[in-house]
């Protein structure tokens, strides 16, 4: 149990909101004092280059997901089991195919989800791509361990390496535990696409942009989850996470980046939405 979630069940209402306004005045506070960080935005593929109604309306997309189908829901994800939508995995999927990075970078692992839609998306490139990708998935647990299994707290049956063994990879996923930062910054691997979609505080996902902008090859993306126009809530739920809003709010005063949000997708996300909080980072 978390400290927060300790909090929670032992103490009364109005000294728990108390004390959730003074931890995020502590999160703001270091979110503020961190220094400015160095970026460098000469590989970012620019917003011009970018048209998300050719990407999510492709028929030659739409075909490859329709045969990946029956094996994705064969593994049983849903919204509540803590992963990505469906909604969102679809139009990860979309943009790996249209895309076709040669080497990826996934940042938070999870249970999964995008770990193996990316990894399908891959294959089905792989017949326009010379050599093979590389997919790199890091996140800060052992998401494959046999002794935890923390797949099981989340309601899977099956762990992500072992759903990726499920389905012939041309690929191989390099699973990899680590701190995001941490690993930015000692890696010496490029990539054409990293998705972001790890610890949402906004101090690092500050730091994880600029580290991740210095690893991308020429022409690169980035893709965030979890990011919410104005720290509003997107769905009925009234959920929100401030941390990527600030942190890229910060960011696009310093340097020439902008935020394209995907928006409402042509397909259902979740809580009977076609919203989704998928965001590209971009060059102005």
């Amino acid at each position: 149990m978390s400290i927060k979630q300790t909090v929670k069940k032992f103490t009364p209402n109005l000294l728990l909101n108390f004390f959730i306004k003074i931890l995020n005045w502590i999160r703001l506070r270091k979110f503020y004092s961190l220094k400015k960080s160095k970026v460098n935005t000469n590989n970012l593929i620019s917003i011009k280059e970018i048209n998300l109604g050719y990407i999510l309306n492709n028929e030659e997309i739409l075909n490859s997901w329709k045969n990946w189908q029956d094996k994705l829901s064969s593994l049983n994800f849903v919204d509540f089991m803590g992963g990505v939508n469906p909604g969102d995995q679809r139009a990860i999927f979309y943009l790996i195919r249209y895309l076709k990075p040669k080497a990826v970078l996934e940042i938070g692992t999870h249970i999964g989800a995008s770990t193996v839609n990316i990894a399908s998306a891959i294959n089905y490139n792989q017949n326009k791509l010379l050599t093979k990708s590389i997919f790199k998935t890091v996140d800060i647990r052992d998401v494959n361990s046999v002794s935890k299994k923390p797949w099981l707290k989340h309601g899977m049956t099956k762990s992500p390496i072992e759903m990726i063994k499920e389905f012939d990879c041309f690929s191989p996923v390099d699973f990899i535990t680590d701190i995001s930062t941490d690993y930015l910054k000692n890696t010496a691997d490029t990539f054409d696409f990293i998705f972001l979609d790890g610890d949402h505080s906004s101090s690092t996902v500050y730091q994880e942009i600029p580290m991740a902008l210095g690893r991308l090859n020429k022409g690169g993306v980035i893709l965030l989850h979890d990011y919410f126009p104005n720290g509003k809530p997107l769905w009925s739920n009234n959920y929100a996470v401030e941390g990527p809003y600030l942190a890229v709010e910060r960011l696009i005063s310093e340097v020439n980046i902008t935020i394209l949000p995907l928006g409402s997708l042509p397909w259902k996300t979740k809580l009977g939405s076609n919203k989704t909080s998928l965001a590209l980072c971009l060059k102005k």
